[in-house]
């Protein structure tokens, strides 16, 4: 018993338990939200932030300078479809160039993969777009999960997982994966400053996108674990 559980301990790497706990969280913390979501009212916590993001008595008027406004559209914009959709192409054109093909795959299903599961999740839930305050960006979707949320978190982290694994040391490999975080949590926090989603909206996109991104990742990496077994028996 004792030999079984040391070899499963040497087997089991510390990435692979954080990836484990990424997803057990991200899954919880998007079930609570989604009761959030299915609520008839909007919750104290969605409006109280929402409102904070406008002027006192001015829901059209967001706050700080004139030139914020452009920029959090600039930023909203990193997480849109066709900007993650060009970024996701150029990345597995360059692995096919380069002869990776495993890479470049599962690349592929994760952003797709993402992509279906944002759309899916959207119908399910249902929930229409905060009429609290004005939209400062063009929108037509549902609002539960954020797909900007989601679909960045997918994005940005199986990129930066993957060229993580490619970069030489772990500071590099460390500014990386924060690189791909903040760039995650600044698109979703855009999206509540424009006013086009309610605050858990956002919070169950980062929750069901980070679970994804690392299931992909844990899939990845027991695949590849796998074939290395393979190969030395």
């Amino acid at each position: 018993m004792k030999n079984t559980a040391s070899k499963l301990l040497n087997w089991i790497e510390f990435p692979v338990l954080l990836a484990g706990l990424v997803i057990a969280g991200g899954l919880w913390g998007f079930e609570e939200l989604m009761e959030v979501a299915r609520d008839t009212t909007p919750h104290a916590f969605d409006t109280e932030i929402l409102l904070a993001f406008r002027e006192a008595g001015q829901p059209d008027n967001p706050i700080g300078p004139p030139w914020l406004e452009g920029a959090m559209r600039d930023i909203t914009s990193l997480g849109s479809a066709s900007v993650l959709v060009l970024m996701t192409a150029a990345v597995i054109v360059y692995l096919l160039l380069i002869h990776r093909p495993g890479p470049a795959f599962l690349v592929f299903v994760a952003v797709a993969g993402g992509q279906a599961l944002s759309s899916t999740l959207k119908l399910g839930i249902d929930r229409p777009r905060p009429d609290l305050v004005s939209h400062l960006a063009d929108v037509a979707s549902l609002s539960f999960p954020s797909g900007h949320a989601m679909l960045s978190a997918v994005t940005y982290l199986t990129l930066g997982s993957m060229a993580s694994r490619f970069l030489p040391g772990r500071t590099t490999k460390v500014y990386v994966l924060a690189l791909a975080v903040l760039t995650t949590l600044l698109v979703g926090i855009s999206r509540v400053y424009l006013g086009v989603h309610w605050p858990s909206d956002v919070l169950a996109g980062w929750c069901a996108g980070f679970a994804w991104a690392m299931l992909c990742w844990l899939a990845a990496w027991a695949l590849q674990r796998w074939r290395g077994q393979t190969d030395g028996g």
